[in-house]
């Protein structure tokens, strides 16, 4: 009969974090994976657990994970163990979760601390529906292309960083997303925690005077619903106006022109009552309905 694989949550910076469930099953397991073992005997050691550990990372994850899976299929029960938090969440642990239910094993896990949950809840921004980014690829090409799709997400957006990087990203993203709410979370959990809530604009001004210390965790105001019917708007006038008069407009005539354009942008959008007609002694006008 195959073992089973457990997701075992570990503390972000507070050891009192830890589950006794965590602490009990990875005392009884007959392994624990674990991504820098130098960094996880610490937690082991300070709950006195003995059980043997292995190093599954980053960059061996698809071959280990093999290893793993056969020690599974022959009855073993193996603890996965993350750095910090949660495994399986932006770490090598997804590859070994894969490979496991393509061979039918059990996988189960054992909640705990997880970083991007404890800032988002204490963040003040929304919490109804957001997306987790991690870290932002270092690939200048992929870097870009996440961050052009980030401007027009209307969703909480979620991304870590490392301090000595914080300012380079938040530069980045100021660049691309305007100047939104956004929650900047330090040191979670620890003595020194710290929730800054401001602007993306002040959050940067701040830190390029003031170094960041510790991993961050950013929590940034998604776009409206609204910010994206009127940003479709402004695209519709200008290509209306292009395609219809080129450059031919003149100053005259230009507000005439121009609102032409926006009943035909924004008609499709709010319908044909967006303008009203109205007769005075000079004929004829349209008048603003909103």
């Amino acid at each position: 009969m195959s073992g089973t694989l457990y997701l075992c949550a570990t503390p972000i910076g507070n050891l009192e974090d830890i589950t006794f469930r965590v602490i009990n099953t990875l005392k009884e397991v007959d392994l624990i994976a674990a991504e820098d073992t130098r960094h996880s005997i610490k937690l082991l050691n300070h709950f006195e657990i003995k059980t043997k550990m292995t190093s599954y990372h980053e960059y061996n994850r698809v071959e280990k994970a093999k290893v793993l899976v056969k020690q599974l299929q022959e009855g073993k029960d193996i603890a996965l163990i993350t750095d910090a938090g949660t495994p399986g969440i932006s770490d090598p642990g997804e590859e070994l979760v894969r490979q496991c239910h393509e061979a039918g094993i059990t996988v189960t896990a054992l909640p705990g601390a997880c970083a991007l949950i404890n800032a988002l809840i204490i963040s003040g921004q929304s919490t109804r529906r957001f997306c987790f980014e991690a870290f932002l690829p270092s690939d200048k090409k992929e870097r870009k292309q996440i961050l052009d799709s980030l401007e027009n997400e209307t969703r909480s957006i979620i991304i870590y960083e490392a301090p000595h990087r914080l300012v380079r990203t938040l530069e980045e993203l100021h660049e691309v997303l305007g100047d939104r709410s956004m929650t900047l979370c330090r040191e979670l959990t620890k003595k020194h925690e710290s929730v800054f809530k401001s602007t993306l604009g002040e959050i940067l001004a701040y830190h390029r005077e003031n170094p960041p210390k510790g991993e961050c965790v950013m929590i940034i105001e998604g776009k409206s619903f609204q910010e994206l019917k009127e940003d479709e708007v402004a695209v519709m006038i200008d290509v209306d106006l292009k395609s219809t008069y080129g450059n031919s407009i003149m100053p005259g005539n230009y507000i005439d022109i121009y609102e032409d354009s926006i009943v035909r942008a924004y008609e499709p959008l709010y319908g044909s009552g967006i303008f009203k007609e109205r007769s005075d002694e000079t004929g004829s006008q349209r008048s603003r309905c909103w």
